[in-house]
């Protein structure tokens, strides 16, 4: 058998569940993240047992585990991973280090036990096995005479400590040499927050995921002018609107850009949240403006990464680091407030829910399958004073997909086993998506000065693997460019 060779176990078949093992010759093996697979994903037939929390493959020969970035659909099985046995690294961006353990502890929290001294002890083996790699240096996996692996990640502009991984093989007794990308998540171009992610010089081998490799996304400008179109529709509405929104990445835009709307609207800027979250008595106000919109952070996991992106400034692109040296608070400003406590979310649920009040709620989890969106969706959503606004991508077989799709026409969706009839106003605005279209994924392979001769296209649904899959074909046809393409199943 020649290598490398790459395995798939997870992502195949969706765009959740990554988890890449690139096998460099029979002993040595790292793998390209792990983790949870979401939706319909998670009750899908294969090889790769999708849906299973355990590891159904052999750890034998796995000597690392490099994460791309900290979503749960990428790290999420790391303590199956761990209980299975595997004990070596975990390889990530500095960003990315200081990220991963407050998933992870969240994760464990929801899928093995709140014990807290069991927690602290998980936590701190998980520290112990990071490695802090900088961005755009090289790292040696291995060095000796039968096989030489280095790696080094570069940024992939998807959420802050996002990376994209080249892997640099040498077979010295052979002097056969190969490059290898994994493209991890690809971000989009102007993103908050975010540098865009540059292609590398190039490669042998290209994994590259699809998300959205049928469709093009709106322009930045296009999208926070839908933002605030949509916003300004629900004041008129007299209702509030919902964002479903993961806690690390979409938030954090999310609350940039309305920051700056809120900025260009007008400096006066006052004390808005004492009133919501004291009592949920009261007459909901018939004239709301900018000034005195509340943004509602509900979420503690989100609250924390928002915290924890604040610390990691240096990180944020210039534009982001303009507005803080000019004296504003892109992820702090005074119209957010943030509800941490059960009791205090559930206040807030009723409030909004019997009053209409006018507000901008971003809860999570991004694809309403849990979290406290949902309690406010049982309350809203049959509602048409209210709004949800979709900003990010909604896998097959979550409430998110199913509310996005029947929103008209008298449709329905199962929450919590309670069949509720979709009333409120429902839009969703692509160009929010942390993911690549599929403009820029074809520039992250033609950007590169020497072309992978070998794609697998990996992480999305089929239509979109196909017809990422036409558009590459074409290119490299008419530039003469060889080409081995394959969509693993």
């Amino acid at each position: 058998m020649s290598y490398p060779q790459i395995s798939h176990h997870g992502a195949v078949n969706g765009v959740t569940g990554s988890c890449h093992e690139l096998h460099a010759d029979t002993a040595h093996s790292y793998l390209i993240d792990c983790g949870l697979f979401q939706g319909a994903d998670a009750s899908k037939d294969g090889s790769a047992a999708q849906g299973s929390l355990d590891i159904e493959f052999p750890l034998d020969s796995v000597r690392a585990l490099i994460a791309t970035h900290v979503h749960i659909d990428h790290v999420g099985r790391i303590p199956y991973l761990l209980a299975a046995g595997f004990d070596g690294p975990i390889l990530c961006s500095e960003p990315s280090a200081k990220l991963l353990p407050i998933v992870l502890e969240d994760a464990f929290k929801l899928g093995v036990s709140r014990d807290q001294k069991q927690v602290e002890r998980y936590i701190a083996l998980v520290e112990q096995r990071i490695i802090a790699l900088p961005y755009n240096t090289w790292f040696t996996l291995r060095d000796a005479d039968d096989l030489v692996c280095r790696i080094r990640l570069q940024r992939a502009g998807h959420i802050l400590g996002s990376a994209y991984v080249e892997f640099d093989l040498a077979y010295p007794k052979t002097g056969e040499k190969k490059r290898v990308v994994f493209s991890g998540d690809l971000g989009a171009p102007h993103a908050p927050l975010l540098p865009a992610p540059k292609s590398p010089y190039g490669a042998d081998i290209l994994v590259i995921e699809s998300t959205y490799g049928d469709r093009q996304h709106e322009d930045r400008r296009t999208r926070r002018q839908r933002l605030e179109a949509v916003i300004e529709k629900a004041l008129k509405d007299q209702g509030t609107v919902l964002i479903p929104a993961f806690s690390i990445g979409r938030t954090q835009e999310l609350l940039y850009e309305l920051e700056a709307i809120i900025h260009s609207k007008t400096k006066r800027l006052p004390a808005v949240g004492a009133s919501l979250l004291a009592s949920s008595s009261g007459d909901a106000t018939n004239t709301v403006d900018w000034p005195e919109l509340p943004i509602i952070l509900d979420s503690p996991l989100a609250s924390r990464f928002t915290a924890a992106y604040r610390e990691l400034q240096p990180f944020w692109n210039q534009e982001a680091l303009k507005r803080v040296q000019s004296g504003r608070r892109p992820l702090g400003f005074e119209q957010l407030i943030t509800v941490d406590s059960h009791s205090a979310h559930m206040r807030m649920v009723q409030h909004l829910a019997r009053t209409a009040r006018p507000a901008i709620v971003i809860a999570g989890n991004g694809m309403c399958s849990s979290g406290r969106i949902v309690n406010y969706l049982k309350a809203m959503l049959e509602d048409s004073r209210h709004n949800v606004l979709f900003v990010g991508y909604q896998a097959a077989g979550t409430p998110g997909r199913a509310i996005q799709t029947y929103s008209s026409g008298g449709g329905y969706v199962d929450l919590d086993g309670e069949r509720l009839d979709i009333k409120a106003g429902v839009a969703s605005i692509g160009g929010y998506s942390a993911h690549a279209d599929q403009e820029g994924l074809v520039k992250f392979v033609t950007n590169m000065r020497q072309w992978p001769s070998h794609i697998r296209i990996v992480h999305g649904e089929s239509k979109a693997k196909q017809a990422l899959a036409a558009r590459l074909s074409v290119i490299y046809r008419d530039k003469q460019q060889p080409l081995q393409l394959e969509i693993p199943q």
